[in-house]
């Protein structure tokens, strides 16, 4: 490059330099004493000293969950092994329900024809029992006959044998041949009618059991009948849950096959709610039963509702980030209801550790610290000047101030990087 170009270069680029210095110095004399000059890298606001009452509290997040609930799940059947059911009617998200509503119901036709089958065969062996006592009360009757005879037999027969020193000797060997014969003929009888009533008792007691187990199979056919309609055991509203089906979740519905023990509808009272939040260990101290609670919703802003600490639970649980970490749970009644107050909903929760009634309350990040002394920034006209300050309780958000200000004054917020109040109430 030409040495007369290289300086046209270096005059041009110097120009510029100072166009943009010059540019610079001008929009800092345009914004001093402005009441929203950038100062340590923050947008500096103006607020108005007010006389509010002072709330000192610390924030908790939780989770919206129903006081009554309860949650209607596949049935679990008994005496089968099904691994799904197909769901015939459903409620609708969203529903009403009363105490004793349907809420789902399963198709039944083959508990029923379990049932009928069952009952069948039940009817069946109960006449095969009947058969069976009749023919053993036949039999018995037979036996007992058969053995009054052989008794009738050993009687004439010992009456024969007295004779027997009267008669011939081929006439007394044939006497006592046949009282033998009637003596163990007696017997036998007696033995095997013993042992054909065990075996008659031994085969109505196998009917009897397989008529047990039939009336069994038959009332576990039933009573899964039954179980294929569901209706609410209180009155709120149902909410639909999500199953995983076709590699996502979505909502179960009607005609759809669900396994057994699967929960289908929660049934929830949304007039009464409650949030379950968790506190760390280092706050648990602060928390009492009874305070009172300021929730907001994550989801809807513009909703907040009013609550009390219902319960603090007296052991703590392991964090899953550290061993050394402790949380409580806390349960917090809301008070009144609302349409979008849903269950699983996050909730954020302002816990009132204390109430000052009438005090002027500043920003916080509007007082700063210079050496033994508080300073925030009045404005007095169109500039600001510092102003030492006394000041009280102090919370994350604001201070009260005790001393050296007065109800209206215009301050400064964010007047300084790191220079903050420091807080002497926790």
């Amino acid at each position: 490059m030409p040495p007369t170009r290289r300086f046209r270069l270096f005059v041009a680029i110097a120009l510029l330099l100072v166009s943009v210095a010059a540019g610079a110095a001008l929009m800092r004399v345009r914004d001093h004493g402005n009441p929203e000059t950038e100062q340590s890298g923050r947008r500096q606001t103006t607020a108005t000293v007010k006389r509010v009452d002072f709330v000192r509290s610390f924030r908790l997040t939780g989770t919206v969950e129903a006081v009554q609930a309860t949650t209607i799940s596949t049935p679990r059947l008994a005496g089968q092994n099904m691994p799904s059911l197909v769901i015939t009617r459903l409620i609708r998200a969203g529903a009403m329900v009363k105490a004793g509503d349907l809420i789902v119901e399963f198709d039944r036709q083959d508990q029923l024809k379990n049932a009928l089958d069952r009952r069948v065969e039940l009817n069946d062996l109960e006449q095969q029992i009947k058969k069976k006592e009749a023919e053993e009360r036949a039999a018995r009757t037979r036996d007992e006959t058969e053995i009054q005879q052989a008794q009738t037999s050993l009687t004439r027969a010992e009456l024969e044998a007295i004779k027997n020193e009267f008669l011939p000797k081929i006439q007394v060997e044939k006497n006592q041949q046949t009282l033998e014969e009637a003596t163990a003929k007696l017997k036998q009888l007696k033995t095997t009618f013993e042992l054909k009533r065990k075996a008659a008792e031994a085969d109505l007691q196998i009917l009897q059991i397989r008529r047990d187990r039939a009336e069994n199979a038959m009332k576990q056919a039933e009573s899964n009948a039954d179980k294929m309609s569901i209706a609410s055991p209180i009155a709120g509203m149902a909410v639909l849950r999500s199953i995983w089906k076709s590699n996502n979740m979505a909502e179960v519905q009607e005609g759809e096959e669900v396994r057994s023990g699967m929960p289908i509808v929660d049934v929830v009272n949304p007039e009464t709610m409650r949030v379950r939040a968790k506190v760390n260990q280092a706050d648990i101290n602060e928390l009492k039963v009874g305070q009172a609670v300021r929730i907001g919703l994550d989801a809807y802003p513009d909703l907040g509702f009013s609550g009390t600490v219902a319960q603090i639970s007296p052991l703590a649980s392991r964090s899953v980030l550290s061993g050394k970490v402790r949380t409580f749970v806390a349960l917090i009644d809301i008070q009144g209801s609302h349409p979008k107050l849903m269950p699983d909903l996050t909730a954020s929760l302002d816990v009132e550790l204390g109430r000052e009634p009438g005090s002027l309350v500043v920003p916080r990040d509007a007082v700063r610290r210079d050496g033994q002394k508080t300073i925030v920034r009045v404005q007095r006209g169109s500039s600001f000047s510092d102003q030492p300050v006394t000041l009280g309780t102090i919370s994350h958000h604001e201070a009260v101030v005790t001393a050296g200000l007065e109800e209206g004054a215009v301050i400064a917020r964010n007047i300084a990087s790191g220079a903050h109040a420091q807080d002497t109430t926790r």
